[in-house]
């Protein structure tokens, strides 16, 4: 996390305390950086989140996984077999609306 103080001086203490009012505020966010502007007793703080690293889990023949790299052959065959069903009503979309 990048931290910036202009126009003035902050202690450790308080920049301290201000990231942690952030942190309690966006539990499950990164934050990037913040950036603190002091006019006199007055604080501006701005700040930027890390986009969150996901990985994309499926239902996959009975199974929660992200990647199927890790089945034997007999699974990767069932996934290979799966059939994919799609619904498909015949109309427009101006009909559906």
């Amino acid at each position: 996390m990048t931290v910036t103080v202009t126009g003035g001086n902050l202690t450790k203490t308080e920049i301290d305390a201000y990231v942690e009012q952030l942190r309690e505020q966006n539990p499950d966010k990164y934050i990037k950086s913040v950036s603190f502007t002091v006019d006199g007793e007055y604080v501006d703080m701005s700040y930027t989140f890390d986009n969150v690293p996901f990985e994309r889990i499926r239902r996959i023949t009975g199974y929660l996984v992200g990647t199927v790299d890790r089945f034997n052959d007999a699974k990767r065959a069932e996934v290979q077999d799966r059939v994919k069903h799609s619904i498909d009503c015949g109309c427009s979309l101006e009909e559906i609306a």
